[in-house]
């Protein structure tokens, strides 16, 4: 793919609509929606049936393959592909640390935390199967499990589908959707049916799993508003607890992920943590410190035995399908949409760090806040509260209201647990809009979001799907369904698993050729670092020049030009097939030399003439000016870190056959690999 001028409006490429998936998923959200509202028993019936015979079938698929989702995204890390960058190779990550990490936590967790972080503990202390008879053994079985469903098992799910994204689209410029993922099995088939097909069920995934989440939020806000204010819980008061949320949600997508999004989530987590600062001291603090190192003991010790049993002899098929076999099709479910986001957020990180970050950081806070308000709870229950929990269970979204109840200021605190729900709502609702753009919108530029247009109206959609299901009493139905397409889109993400090994070979062939293959000082150099054949005068010299922009035009001109010709006459000559482009893209100046080798990986050799401040002390020699200009080379991979102002125009063709033997080597390489692949030619250009 050769690298074109953004500043011709003739051939510059435009943000637009995927009609195909677009459509496709528009039909499917209103066809369900239709049959949910009008025939609601018989959807619920088919529904739940559909959902038994998973249960039945698929239990010990959905706990074999959550292991293996989780096994490969750690052997990836901890391997040799662990330091490739999710991104070109001089890109670095847009966030910090802290912003980071607030969406991670955000948006992969969710109005969850506040749901289940009472219900379950409490519901597992009672009910778990293979319940223990001394209630102390019960309550550390019962955070175990509890632990199980929201730790390392589903944020595995999430990372498979975050790395495998972030790798295809910002490594090699691929459209930021599913089908991306699939390229080096399918190849360019992944334009067609099969890529239309696998990412309108993600959009339809995305929709049902924001709109469940949505719902669920909504019935358990009302419930709040009701307990502290007296507002009815009424159809009435959702629907406007549905508009509000939803045009919250809607300004933040369109002020985009480094604005809205990403203040909402600092503030999201802020105010998590000072909730969870409340409850420990407010409560049993050696307690609860105790209890939190005890249970993240127990979870780890028994880790490999939770994970794998099934429950064979005495299956518990209720419990199964409403908590374990639940949670794991909802991870699935939810792994194209918060895998997404969590692509988009994480360019220019290495794939150690990410699988480090995601696997670590949003469940440090889990751990937290289940064990100190779950431990809570069934001290609570322990010691005689059986009503509360026994409330808790029957009505979820009473249970943290009740909760804080037994605490100082309650008033205070349910108003502080109501704002965070609002903004996990939000947040949930403004990252699905942009990752439902993002989705069925063909982008110009992966690096960039979808029209604000289509954020608008994915946010409508949303907020429409989740008012008409919460009128028409649908909403048990779409959970259901979510579930369901949990095991359909498992399978593709063994898909994902093959396509990223292969890819990561590729990456693996290409370092290996830079150190088998012919090495500098053997094809022209004298040896040492580049340019060693100077004098230490000249070199001294290159070192201390801070060159224009004239100069750096000139040298492109007059003799980086001169020897990508020669190389390209050359290559010619020998029945090569090269050319030669020029031009300006983002004020920066190229000038890139293209071989073609068909249906092999093309070479792509570029300058890029990049603009930096003149250093203060530079100031004052003679013809500087306020910035300076570096002539980088890129390849596919991205930057390589040097500068070739200053060479001649020998030492240039030098550096461009010395990659290019590096680049021989590599096919050569990937050509003895079985069932080789080549990915598509997208070489980067520098950041705005």
């Amino acid at each position: 793919m050769d690298v074109s001028d953004k500043n011709t409006s003739a051939t510059t490429p435009r943000d637009r609509l995927n009609p195909t998936v677009f459509y496709g998923s528009v039909i499917g959200i209103v066809a369900f929606s239709l049959w949910t509202m009008i025939a609601t028993e018989q959807a619920n019936a088919v529904i739940n049936a559909v959902l038994a015979w998973i249960s039945r079938t698929f239990g010990w698929y959905y706990f074999l393959t959550v292991v293996i989702y989780l096994a490969f995204v750690i052997a990836i890390g901890l391997s040799r592909f662990g330091k490739i960058r999710l991104g070109p190779e001089h890109s670095r990550p847009d966030f910090n640390i802290f912003s980071w990490a607030s969406m991670l936590f955000s948006a992969g967790i969710g109005i969850g935390v506040i749901f289940f972080a009472l219900a379950e503990p409490l519901t597992q202390f009672y009910n778990a199967p293979q319940r223990p008879g001394d209630e102390i053994a019960a309550a550390r079985h019962a955070m175990q499990l509890t632990f199980l469903h929201w730790g390392l098992s589903g944020w595995g799910i999430y990372t498979l589908v975050g790395m495998s994204l972030a790798f295809f689209s910002y490594r090699h410029n691929l459209p930021l959707t599913i089908r991306s993922a699939l390229y080096p099995i399918f190849g360019n088939r992944i334009y067609g049916p099969i890529g239309h097909a696998v990412d309108t069920a993600a959009v339809l995934g995305t929709v049902f799993g924001i709109a469940a989440s949505l719902g669920i939020g909504i019935i358990q806000l009302n419930f709040g508003l009701d307990y502290m204010f007296g507002i009815p819980e009424s159809v009435w008061t959702q629907s406007v607890l549905v508009v509000l949320i939803v045009l919250f949600a809607t300004i933040s997508a369109v002020t985009g992920v480094e604005r809205g999004i990403r203040r909402l989530s600092e503030f999201n987590i802020l105010l998590a943590v000072a909730l969870l600062l409340f409850v420990l001291f407010a409560g049993e603090t050696v307690f609860l410190l105790n209890a939190l190192v005890m249970n993240v003991g127990d979870y780890l010790s028994s880790f490999v035995n939770l994970s794998f049993n099934t429950y064979a002899f005495d299956p518990p098929t209720d419990w199964l399908n409403a908590w374990t076999l639940f949670f794991w099709a909802w991870w699935i479910a939810w792994g194209p949409f918060v895998g997404l986001f969590l692509a988009r957020i994480s360019r220019g990180r290495t794939i150690r760090t990410f699988v480090l970050g995601t696997l670590t950081l949003p469940i440090i806070f889990m751990m937290l806040w289940m064990s100190l308000l779950g431990n809570s709870a069934i001290d609570m229950a322990m010691e005689g509260a059986t009503e509360f929990g026994q409330e808790v269970m029957a009505n979820p979204p009473a249970g943290i209201y009740l909760f804080l109840q037994q605490y100082p200021a309650p008033l205070f605190t349910t108003v502080a647990v109501s704002i965070l729900a609002i903004v996990f709502f939000v947040t949930s609702g403004d990252s699905g809009a942009l990752v439902l753009s993002n989705f069925t919108s063909i982008l110009s530029d992966v690096n960039h979001d979808a029209p604000i247009w289509m954020r608008i109206l994915w946010s409508a959609v949303i907020g429409v799907l989740t008012l008409a299901l919460l009128v028409a009493g649908g909403l048990g139905a779409l959970q259901s369904t979510v579930v369901i397409t949990g095991l359909p889109f498992s399978v593709v993400l063994f898909f994902m698993i093959a396509g990223l090994y292969k890819a990561l070979k590729l990456e693996a062939f290409k370092e290996d050729s830079r150190h088998a293959s012919l090495a500098g000082s053997l094809s022209g150099r004298t040896g040492g670092e580049r340019g060693a054949t100077r004098s230490w005068q000249q070199r001294l010299k290159r070192a201390m020049s801070f060159p224009g922009r004239k100069q750096a035009r000139r040298f492109l001109e007059e003799t980086a030009r001169p020897a990508m010709e020669a190389v390209r006459d050359s290559l010619e000559e020998q029945g090569g097939v090269a050319h030669i482009q020029q031009g300006v893209q983002n004020d920066d100046d190229y000038l890139s030399l293209n071989v073609d080798f068909e249906e092999e990986q093309n070479f792509t050799y570029q300058i890029w003439s990049q603009g930096f401040a003149t250093p203060g002390f530079a100031l004052h020699t003679p013809h500087a000016s306020e910035r300076y200009y570096r002539l980088e080379v890129y390849l596919l991979e991205g930057s390589q870190g040097y500068d070739l102002m200053g060479y001649t125009r020998e030492q240039v063709i030098e550096d461009i056959l010395d990659q290019y033997e590096r680049h021989m080597h590599f096919l050569h390489i990937n050509r003895l690999e079985p069932g080789h692949i080549n990915m598509p030619d997208s070489p980067e250009q520098p950041p705005a």
